[in-house]
């Protein structure tokens, strides 16, 4: 008989009538136990592996997985200007959670060194991309090496780094600040013309922004070929930083050297804004009639605060170096990290805004430009 048969006879028995009971013999009792225990032990080894290999599964499928968010660290150099500010919050904004990034953002407050600082933490903390809008060209050799042995991509915004090999950058999104230059200068030129002012009577000052900046080298070296090729005098060039308080506070010092100043050429709407600060505390007038004492504004950025000012008549032209980057920098970043064709170099859209009509457009290159007089509806309608 088997363990099994042992138990039917044992079950056969009626329990209520003491005379039906089968004494089954101590052999076969043994025999019973014995045939038992084997099969528990077998049916506790099977769920024991049945639940060891539940638990491997999640562990072993876990790393095909992608990762729910995008880990990006953000090197922005600092919030010296309205345009920096729209800047900032625009990357923040397009690499959103909601849009499967995870930002970690950094503000170098204007230091070279704090960035460098800030992306040598990325790469210890293996983010999968890294942002940077640098403060100068040039000084990034080693740190761009460093992400690169790490295999960090590495995306360039607003300004340029120069370096002795391009590839230690993946991609750059940005503006041609030469390109806004010319544009400018090829407004002014026409502007005169139309007013009847001689070119030789331009007298010209330059308000820097930072020295080294991309967006400064660009801007200063597009009027100083500019002013030799109209015949305008460049009467001096000065940084200010990009700051408000530092275009005054120079603005002030070039009004007690140069009496005879009728265009300033601000390389950013901060640095304007202290500019005619400066020039009606001085008593004179910003404004375009400059046959008649007016001094000429020019600027960059066309942030809010810049274009308030146009409409007031203060600021002649400002060209617009459009901060909203970050929708740019988001679809690169995306493009990167699938594999697909990308641009290594990517300009944003930008406007060129006046106080009339009198220019409409300009040619730079073979290409017209057009020139779009500024009203309250176009202000009102603008996201910066």
């Amino acid at each position: 008989m088997t363990g099994t048969e042992f138990f039917l006879i044992e079950r056969k028995h009626d329990i209520s009538d003491p005379r039906s009971a089968v004494k089954l013999p101590e052999r076969q009792t043994f025999i019973r136990k014995a045939l038992i225990l084997p099969v528990v032990m077998i049916i506790f080894l099977a769920l024991t592996f049945a639940s060891g290999c539940s638990e491997k599964k999640p562990q072993e499928t876990y790393k095909y997985v992608p990762k729910r968010y995008v880990s990006v660290g953000f090197s922005q150099l600092g919030a010296e200007s309205d345009w920096r500010v729209a800047n900032t919050e625009s990357v923040k904004r397009a690499l959103s959670r909601n849009n499967g990034f995870n930002l970690n953002f950094s503000d170098a407050q204007q230091k070279q060194d704090k960035q460098i600082v800030a992306i040598r933490g990325f790469i210890q903390q293996r983010v999968d991309m890294i942002v940077m809008a640098p403060l100068m060209e040039t000084g990034w050799e080693g740190v761009l090496n460093e992400a690169r042995d790490a295999g960090i991509p590495v995306v360039v915004m607003d300004r340029m780094v120069k370096t002795g090999d391009d590839s230690l950058f993946t991609a750059w999104v940005g503006s041609d600040f030469y390109r806004e230059g010319a544009l400018a200068c090829a407004w002014l030129n026409k502007y005169i013309s139309l007013n009847e002012v001689s070119q030789n009577s331009v007298r010209i000052v330059d308000i820097q922004g930072t020295l080294g900046a991309t967006s400064q080298i660009g801007r200063t070296d597009s009027l100083r070929d500019s002013c030799e090729h109209y015949g305008w005098k460049l009467l001096v060039s000065v940084p200010a930083d990009y700051t408000r308080a530092k275009g005054k506070e120079v603005m002030e010092s070039i009004l007690h050297l140069y009496r005879d100043v009728n265009v300033v050429y601000c390389e950013n709407d901060n640095e304007a804004l202290g500019v005619i600060d400066a020039i009606e505390e001085a008593g004179k007038k910003a404004g375009t009639d400059i046959s008649n004492g007016e001094i000429l504004i020019i600027s960059f950025d066309a942030a809010h605060s810049g274009l308030e000012k146009m409409l007031e008549g203060k600021i002649a032209l400002d060209v617009e170096c459009n901060p909203l980057q970050g929708e740019a920098v988001r679809e690169v970043i995306e493009k990167i990290r699938a594999g697909l064709p990308y641009q290594k170099y990517m300009s944003v859209p930008e406007t060129v805004f006046a106080v009339d009509d009198s220019v409409p457009s300009v040619y730079l290159g073979g290409e017209r430009v057009e020139i779009v007089p500024l009203t309250r509806e176009i202000l009102d309608g603008r996201e910066y």
